[in-house]
């Protein structure tokens, strides 16, 4: 990929490769809208991209270079009071840790996501960072604190889907 294109064409361009399944080629695709955006002295497009390419390189098993991309991006966020984008890229680390096994340290961030989500009032997205660390939990062989974590993260989500809702009685049944 020519790092002289537009980043936003860049960007179009990772994000069909990776709609495609061509993992690897769209982290490589969002690395280089990365430094574009990083020469147009964009930093939070910069870091929307190296969150994209963290994902990418995810689906690709590339666990570490993952964590690499990633790692401090949800300052770039913290800075500039983008709450909904500083979750996301801590529950982006979180994840790539937990693939990595650095279990304590994944759920450490996913706490943290959870919380900047809360205020950013990202119901779903804080659901599905508590369903991740619910999992951490599971592996962990904590299960009742999986549940309860499960249930808290469903708990605050105030249009759950049909998904949501059954899981929510079938944790109510669990629990109760």
């Amino acid at each position: 990929m020519e790092e002289s294109q537009p980043p936003d064409l860049l960007a179009k361009e990772g994000k069909r490769l990776y709609q495609l399944g061509e993992t690897l080629q769209a982290a490589e695709t969002f690395a280089a809208a990365a430094a574009a955006y990083t020469v147009l002295k964009d930093a939070p497009m910069a870091a929307e991209m190296k969150n994209n390419q963290c994902v990418a390189l995810l689906q690709g098993k590339q666990a570490q270079a993952a964590l690499d991309a990633v790692e401090g991006t949800y300052a770039v966020f913290e800075q500039g009071g983008d709450l909904r984008r500083q979750g996301m890229a801590l529950a982006n680390q979180g994840s790539a840790l937990a693939a990595l096994k650095r279990r304590e340290e994944a759920a450490a961030l996913y706490e943290r996501a959870a919380d900047v989500l809360a205020q950013a009032g990202e119901d779903q997205l804080r659901a599905d960072v508590m369903r991740s660390l619910a999992a951490l939990k599971v592996r962990k062989g904590q299960g009742l604190d999986a549940l309860i974590t499960m249930q808290d993260g469903l708990g605050g989500v105030k249009a759950p889907t049909l998904k949501q809702r059954i899981l929510k009685k079938l944790l109510r049944l669990r629990l109760w």
